[in-house]
């Protein structure tokens, strides 16, 4: 019997940089499709769940970590999930601290049942379909909370796209200092950096688009996406590179 290969990559620094990326591309791209090409959040949020789905389905084929596919459908997950956040909080009118408590929700639920399943829900190693899907289900709502939570943030608290971004920052920089200097669980200080980071990357994307009366730089949601989604193609282009490299090391070895 063959050895299990690992589906998923290893969290590190770069990780998080493509993650966020990435998510401030699903803020500002998600903007750009419903609001800006006025599709609407309804058929934004079918076109990109088609998309998620899709790179899913190749995502699941392949059965390895392949950097270009997997951040294909994060960043489908992260698009769909803005579309899916404004919908439950403009469209059905539950609002941004509704919609967050139930999405907070919905996320322990798959979180749980991937426990009782698995044993595990270890975001490093996924060997399995079953894990696979739970992990990608439980991301897809991780990214549409975080949406929330960012909006609750700059418009419910009043705090603005750019404060909402600081603090959310510092509040990440403490996450950071507890994972090298406490004991405090690692999976824990993931998924709360998980979700931050979504926050994050939506306010800040904000913060770049909306117009000056809003409190955003007015750069447009078109011009933000664009440069996001070069950042998003260069970090990508380098993990390729480190992934490839580690595995010449290995098969050296």
């Amino acid at each position: 019997m063959g050895a299990l290969v690992n589906r998923v990559p290893h969290i590190i620094l770069l990780y998080w940089v493509i993650k966020i990326a990435s998510t401030t591309l699903g803020e500002t791209g998600a903007d750009m499709v419903s609001m800006t090409y006025n599709f609407g959040y309804g058929t934004t949020i079918l076109m990109f769940m088609g998309l998620f789905l899709v790179f899913l389905g190749i995502k699941l084929a392949i059965k390895r970590y392949e950097p270009v596919t997997y951040w294909l459908t994060f960043t489908a997950t992260a698009i769909a999930g803005t579309a899916i956040s404004d919908y439950i909080d403009r469209t059905l009118g539950l609002g941004y601290a509704a919609g967050s408590a139930l999405l907070v929700t919905l996320l322990l639920i798959v979180l749980l049942a991937w426990y009782v399943r698995e044993k595990s829900i270890n975001v490093e190693v996924i060997t399995s379909t079953p894990s696979e899907v739970f992990y990608w289900l439980a991301f897809l709502i991780a990214n549409t909370l975080g949406t929330a939570a960012g909006d609750f943030l700059a418009d419910n608290m009043a705090l603005g796209f750019a404060t909402s971004a600081a603090l959310i920052t510092g509040v990440l920089v403490a996450i950071a200092l507890l994972h090298f200097y406490t004991k405090v669980s690692g999976t824990l200080l993931f998924w709360l950096a998980f979700v931050l980071t979504r926050p994050f990357g939506a306010t800040f994307g904000d913060w770049l688009t909306k117009t000056h009366e809003k409190g955003g730089l007015d750069l447009g949601t078109v011009g933000a996406s664009l440069f996001f989604a070069v950042i998003l193609i260069a970090a990508i282009y380098r993990e390729t590179w480190v992934e490839k490299s580690g595995k010449a090391i290995s098969e050296l070895d």
